[in-house]
């Protein structure tokens, strides 16, 4: 079969590998009908990420069709049409009992890398480094998909892949950076990135009941996708001065009452603090260039919500614990547990409360995958989301 292989730091090809097999009894085998590039795969692609191997197949974004299954598996039939959640889950352990889906204690293969990263391992992930379990992504014309008993989600009535295929990772993730902002009514939002997660961050906010939404980027036509589709208000960091300065101008000197980091580890800014995380990033002597999240911690308003669900991999220099422990802060974050949203945002989905497809901008053969890539990285021809049609 096909699949887009990583090959290098900044490079992707599209390679034949072999077709997937069942391993286990409670593996499926899923015939993928639409995949896509997730702002946290660029991560791969820059080389900050550690444990990647040449030729590992990327993707943790997909939907397909059930072509085999392992006779464990009772609860999808062959011909079934599916979503398949990013995080690998087996339903079973302590963590999957109490819905932490993203933190599986069984699912992966490769749990000791993880401790020496992160103090404990954290579930596998499609397509994702060896961090987190080497396993093959979705990226590709065929996937094997372990714990299929768990976790991909039967897709009926007939509804577009592009509605539902971003169930699999970045609509789950923009709502429950949303949720755990504790939205109750009335509430101003801050949300640093318009990329998809920020855009579902957004429009999520507003479907819980935040009064105010405050989406902030650079790139007007992600701004414009946003003002369209979600009704939020919007705010280019390189027209102001200062973003907390601005955001305090916004609501009456206050503050937002809770603020959401959707941009992760490759931040973007100007200034002399911007080149100093440049520098120590590239030199390796840090992981994150953490712009975005000191920016959400200095604007929130005191005894507010700093919710993180941008991709961070590791250490990061620079970091306002002073103003999170004085202003009495709380941080929320997490990989996200997308087994527990999946049916509810189905059901919002099929209601007419949100069509997710309003993210795509490019779709692509998955033999273009490389060009993908390059579009979505360096947002050239207005790229905000890429689908690869195997």
């Amino acid at each position: 079969m096909k699949a887009t292989c990583w090959m290098g730091r900044n490079s992707v090809e599209v390679e034949d590998v072999p077709d997937p097999k069942i391993l286990n009894d409670r593996d499926a085998i899923v015939r993928i009908t639409s995949t896509a590039i997730c702002g946290s795969d660029l991560h791969l692609y820059d080389g900050y990420i550690p444990t990647m191997k040449r030729g590992d197949i990327l993707g943790h974004e997909f939907m397909g069709e059930v072509v085999e299954k392992g006779k464990a598996v009772e609860n999808l039939e062959v011909g079934d049409r599916v979503v398949v959640p990013f995080p690998i889950s087996c339903g079973n352990c302590w963590a999957c009992e109490h819905e932490l889906y993203s933190l599986c204690e069984n699912s992966n293969p490769n749990a000791r890398l993880a401790e020496k990263m992160f103090g404990y391992p954290t579930a596998g992930i499609f397509g994702y480094s060896h961090l987190t379990g080497g396993f093959a992504g979705g990226q590709a014309e065929y996937a094997r998909v372990p714990f299929a008993d768990v976790g991909p989600i039967k897709i009926e009535n007939g509804v577009s892949d592009e509605s539902v295929l971003f169930l699999s990772d970045v609509f789950p993730t923009g709502y429950m950076g949303a949720e755990m902002c504790d939205i109750s009514g009335g509430e101003v939002i801050a949300i640093w990135g318009a990329g998809p997660v920020g855009q579902f961050a957004a429009a999520s906010a507003k479907l819980l009941g935040a009064e105010r939404v405050i989406l902030i980027d650079r790139f007007d036509y992600r701004l414009e996708i946003a003002r369209k589709n979600t009704g939020v208000e919007t705010l280019n960091y390189e027209e102001v001065d200062s973003v907390p300065e601005a955001l305090k101008e916004l609501t009456g000197g206050r503050g937002p009452d809770a603020c959401i980091d959707a941009v992760g580890m490759e931040a973007h800014h100007h200034g002399a603090l911007y080149a100093y995380d440049r520098v120590k990033q590239a030199a390796r002597m840090e992981s994150e260039r953490a712009f975005a999240l000191r920016e959400a911690i200095m604007s929130c308003r005191n005894g507010g919500i700093v919710s993180i669900v941008g991709v961070y991999g590791g250490l990061v220099d620079k970091f306002p614990i002073g103003a999170v422990m004085n202003r009495g802060l709380t941080i929320r974050t997490g990989q996200c547990h997308v087994h527990r949203y999946l049916k509810p945002l189905l059901e919002r989905i099929q209601n007419g409360e949100i069509d997710p497809s309003f993210i795509v901008t490019h779709q692509l053969r998955l033999s273009d995958a490389p060009r993908g890539y390059e579009l979505f990285k360096h947002k050239q021809d207005d790229c905000l989301k890429v689908v690869l049609k195997p």
